[in-house]
């Protein structure tokens, strides 16, 4: 990237993952100004990050001209609104996942940032994860044979959310990453959920996947777990991939193999792992520093409104099963 001082970008939003998102356009030199309703938040960053202006009120970063684009980092429920603001106001915008918590918020967001000629993006980070990238072009190059089954766990204990359940919180990561691995959108899902903490807030949720060509998957998602778990499995029919993100090696390969004995009894032959190498890059910088380059160069983002659009779509259609088979249990 060259000249992103010059770009000028404003963050929204300085919570949980805000930190991260200024901490990285800090670095990049793009960072102008950010706004948080919390005064302890204001201070920090003012202490740890001279030179950055730091408001209160959304409308000083949307009305100043000197910021041409804006990271929006503020709980789900907001993503639609905010983003609908700065993009009527002639900004580019990224916004956290999920984009918005309807279909039709999305595809007026959609709508608006074409209108505007504005660049939208989404933050599905995962799809800047080198291990996923590497994945990707393995699946590419038939180094796993047909694929048969993939499958993730986004597991943890909390950070426990009242104003959205874990389905909205975690699973578009997933949800996005699966989508690019094989290709296509699932034709039939099911999810199935329980609400133990918060009732109507889920906890956990498990949803059940079938893609073309009998490709089949699940993701498992939950904040009532005894340790972190962030694990995605890709079977095929020459190897098993697994990309464990809480490893220092993230992505292995397993070629195991199935033997039929007498023509009628599997036997599986197992083989040690290799570890894929994989480049040393934080996602998140990836992912910004992709922002930043869409911007400058008005190409359209990797996991734009169109890509967030197709994960939200999913999100609802697992909401509306979640719901249907809540009241069946009844």
């Amino acid at each position: 990237m060259k000249n992103t001082k010059k770009l000028g970008i404003g963050l929204i939003g300085v919570g949980y993952w805000g930190k991260n998102i200024l901490r990285n356009l800090y670095q990049s030199g793009a960072l102008v100004a950010c706004c948080d309703i919390n005064n302890t938040v204001i201070s920090q960053v003012q202490t740890v990050y001279p030179g950055i202006r730091c408001v209160r009120d959304i409308e000083d970063i949307l009305e100043d001209d000197a910021i041409k684009a804006v990271a929006i980092a503020t709980p789900a429920a907001t993503h639609y609104k905010i983003a609908k603001l700065a993009l009527q106001k002639g900004k580019d915008v990224f916004v956290e996942k999920p984009l918005a918590l309807k279909v039709n918020e999305g595809e007026e967001l959609i709508k608006i940032a074409s209108k505007k000629n504005r660049i939208l993006m989404v933050g599905h980070i995962l799809r800047y994860h080198p291990a996923v990238i590497k994945l990707k072009e393995l699946i590419g190059k038939k180094q796993l044979g047909v694929i048969q089954y993939i499958y993730s766990n986004r597991l943890n204990i909390g950070k426990l959310r009242t104003e959205e359940n874990i389905l909205w919180s975690f699973a578009p990561h997933d949800i996005s990453a699966i989508l690019m691995l094989i290709g296509q959108e699932p034709k039939r899902l099911v999810c199935f959920g329980g609400d133990y903490v918060n009732s109507g807030i889920y906890d956990t949720t498990l949803t059940t996947l079938e893609f073309h060509k009998g490709i089949k998957g699940h993701i498992f998602i939950s904040w009532l777990h005894p340790f972190k778990e962030q694990k995605l499995v890709v079977v095929g029919s020459k190897a098993m991939a697994v990309f464990d993100d809480m490893k220092e090696n993230k992505l292995f390969i397993y070629r195991h193999k199935i033997e039929w004995k007498f023509g009628h009894i599997p036997v599986a032959h197992k083989a040690d792992y290799e570890v894929i190498k994989i480049a040393r890059t934080e996602p998140l910088k990836a992912e910004l520093e992709h922002f930043i380059d869409c911007v400058k160069n008005r190409v359209l983002p990797r996991t734009d409104g169109i890509e967030g659009l197709r994960v939200l779509k999913i999100l609802s259609w697992c909401e509306r099963s979640l719901s249907r088979n809540k009241r069946s249990s009844r």
